[in-house]
This record gives structure tokens, C-alpha cells and sequence, in this order.
């Protein structure tokens, strides 16, 4: 199959009315120039490599859609999957947390859910339109799961694991005033009972703190065993990037501040934001700007977070921010791909997985097709096949 007369956008340049062709699932030829005999002909549009999530935590939301309200899992995920397909994600990590019940998460982010997510979604992949991994969200102060984790991780069932500490007044949530009113909003309550809620919260993760070293070092030894990525999360000083990267950490994360950012960097570890981060212009939580990492030249990876609609548009302004095309389409392509340990796929290349969206530039940019594997899993219509010639019955 070839798909001709499209925008090529490569690792390194763009090659306009370039074509490219696919067979069993892979490219296996690029050509700088149009072809005469084509599948889908593109009419100038480009071609991208598609994207690779590698922190994506929606799916939890299609299970329950309002709260107290579950979703059977196959069918959540079967949604889950086909929204992926239209926002351009060919390779989606669910990112699970293991996390204690509480009154902020309630059951829908724990052990119990995250690990039945994860089974379902292991059983499910092959009837899947795109490529599913699972992403272990570790609370390092819940170390009742370690056991479980390690489990999966044994098992296969994990492709890469974080390690976060989401106990407030440091990481993400260092700003206790605006966590607190973060709470009270999504929750209906008063600002006196959110503070309550915090104060528990600090008090579980100083009682918890010193069994937390041993945890993540047994765990991380696991994921080294079984060659398992492994990512620190909301990094906010070089000291805590420092311990992450001791730890076997290759990846920062949502680093929140630019300091932890740059100590990332020197360290040599991969730096993640989110797309909906670099749409918006800023974090939902007042931390570092996505926009500002990459004008710095300090970003190399954007993943969906909470929202993969953000992903074309996103890449679309990191373009015009620093580098052009390719290095933005890099953001969500090439680079999660690597640094999620994926030599198959992330760049139009021969050899490379057809994992492929094909995007019109705009005010708005949009998705007109996904192929997964060079398969059509996604289209809005305005991409079909050439007409063949129908042969007629002789009169």
C-alpha cells in the first residue's frame, strides 16, 4: 500500500509530496516524490509519525463518568481505545495509580482498580484499534502495594513504572493554600475540611516515610531485572531529581519547577510535559510551563496527562515556539517512543511500525486519519482510497 502526496514530516526536515509505502505493518519504503499507483493520496497533507503516550490517566474517568457511577471495564476501555484512535495516539500507556482508598481518590485511583484495569486490559489488546502498555503510578508512601506492583512487573503485565509522592507541601502540591482550594472545589466542601483532609495526608506520609527508601529500591531493583522503564513524577528540587535518578530514574516527569527541570536535564534523563499544559500555556496547578521548557530547549517529551485532544494543536505550538515541525512532532513521537525503550516505532522511517495521523494545518488544526500498523483505525471521511476500476459483466 502506498500513501502518496503527502507532507512527510521526518526526524529531521520535512519533504513535501513525499509517499510512502506499507507492508505487514511497516514501512518499507520513503520516497521524496509522489508515486503514480497509490492507496490514499494525501492532496498536501501531512504525515506524521504517531503519537506515543506515555502518561496517559483518562481511562479511570470512561469507568466512572460521573462519581458513584461505573462503567463496565471492557466497555470503558473500547471507548477509551476509540477516542485515543481519533486524537492521533498509535502507542497509549494507561497510567494507573496504586494508591490507598481515600476521600479525595475514593476507590476509583487504588490498588484494587488499577490492578483490575490493568488485568482487563492485558486480556483485551489484541481486539484493540491501537497499541496498549500499562503504566504503574507508584505511591512511594503506600508500600501495602509494592508487593503487587512487583508482581506485574514479573508477570509482564507492566512496560513502565513512576514513582510519585503526592503528599502535600512538596512536589506537585507544595502550595498548600491552592491545593486546598483545589480540593474544596472538586469536592463540594469547606476550606476547613480540605485543610483537615491535608493535615492527615501529611501526617500518613511522615508516618510512612521511613519504610519509603527500602520500598522504592526493592521495587526500582525489580524494574531494572525485567527492563522496565521507570520515571520520577513532580520532581520540584535538583535534590529529589538527584535521589529519583539514584533510584534508576531516566525519565522527569512534569518537573514543576525549572530548577528540578534543569538537573534533569544535567543528569541526562528525559524531561515529560503535558500537552494540555502546553495548549493552555500553563500548569492547572500554577507550576512550570511546558511552553517555557521547550523554548529553552530543555523539553523532550509531551504526553496526553488528562486530555489527548491537546496533542496535535500542542505540537502544532511547540512548533512555531522552537524548531519547526519535526522537532515538535518529535515531542509526541519519537522521543516518548525511546524513552520508553521502543526502537520499532516514532519516526517515518523504513523498518519502523506504520503508526502513522494525517493532520491539515489551521487556526485549528485537525485529525483526518489514523493508521495503526497500517491499518485505518481512524477517519473523519475526507481521506479515501483511490477509486479502483469495477469490472463489468459482458452484455
Amino acid at each position: 500500500m502506498w500513501l502518496s502526496d503527502f507532507t512527510l514530516v521526518l526526524p529531521d526536515r520535512t519533504a513535501p509530496n513525499g509517499a510512502v509505502r506499507i507492508e505487514a505493518g511497516r514501512i518499507v519504503e520513503v520516497r521524496e516524490r509522489p508515486v503514480e499507483a497509490a492507496t490514499y493520496r494525501g492532496g498536501g497533507r501531512l504525515l506524521m509519525p504517531g503519537f506515543v503516550d506515555i502518561h496517559g490517566d483518562m481511562v479511570e474517568r470512561e469507568v466512572e463518568p460521573r462519581p458513584g457511577v461505573r462503567m463496565p471495564l471492557d466497555l470503558s476501555i473500547l471507548e477509551h481505545d476509540k477516542k485515543l484512535a481519533a486524537a492521533g495516539v498509535t502507542t497509549a500507556y494507561a497510567s494507573l495509580s496504586f494508591n490507598p482508598a481515600s476521600p479525595t481518590t475514593g476507590k476509583l485511583r487504588s490498588e484494587e482498580m488499577a490492578r483490575q484495569l490493568i488485568e482487563t486490559i492485558v486480556a483485551m489488546r489484541a481486539e484493540l484499534l491501537i497499541d496498549h502498555r500499562i503504566h504503574t503510578r507508584f505511591e512511594v508512601t503506600f508500600a501495602q502495594a509494592s508487593a503487587v506492583v512487583a508482581d506485574l512487573m514479573r508477570r509482564g503485565a507492566v512496560d513502565l513504572v513512576s514513582l510519585m509522592d503526592h503528599t502535600p507541601g512538596q512536589g506537585q502540591y507544595r502550595d498548600i493554600e491552592t491545593y486546598a482550594a483545589y480540593i474544596a472545589n472538586a469536592r463540594g466542601i469547606s476550606m476547613e475540611e480540605a485543610h483537615a483532609d491535608l493535615r492527615r495526608r501529611m501526617d500518613d506520609g511522615a508516618a510512612a516515610a521511613g519504610a519509603t527508601t527500602a520500598t522504592i529500591a526493592a521495587l526500582t531493583a525489580t524494574a531494572a531485572e525485567h527492563g522496565i522503564a521507570i520515571a520520577s513524577h513532580d520532581d520540584d528540587t535538583a535534590q529529589k531529581v538527584a535521589l529519583m535518578r539514584d533510584f534508576g530514574a531516566t525519565i522527569s516527569e512534569f518537573p514543576v519547577t525549572l530548577e528540578a527541570a534543569r538537573e534533569a536535564k544535567r543528569a541526562g534523563m528525559w524531561t515529560a510535559m503535558g500537552a494540555p499544559n502546553a495548549l493552555r500555556g500553563l500548569s492547572y496547578s500554577g507550576n512550570l510551563s511546558a511552553r517555557e521548557l521547550h523554548a529553552l530547549g530543555m523539553l523532550d517529551i509531551l504526553a496526553a496527562d488528562y486530555h489527548p485532544a491537546a496533542f496535535l494543536p500542542s505540537v502544532f505550538l511547540m512548533a512555531e515556539i522552537r524548531g519547526g515541525l519535526p522537532v515538535a512532532a518529535s515531542l509526541a513521537s519519537l522521543n516518548p517512543a525511546r524513552a520508553a525503550g521502543l526502537d520499532d516505532r516514532g519516526a517515518i522511517a523504513v523498518g519502523q511500525r506504520a503508526d502513522l495521523v494525517v493532520a491539515e494545518p489551521s487556526p485549528r488544526p485537525r485529525l483526518r486519519a489514523t493508521f495503526s500498523a497500517g491499518r485505518m483505525v481512524y477517519g473523519d471521511g475526507t481521506l479515501v482510497p483511490e477509486r479502483q476500476a469495477v469490472p463489468t459483466l459482458a452484455s
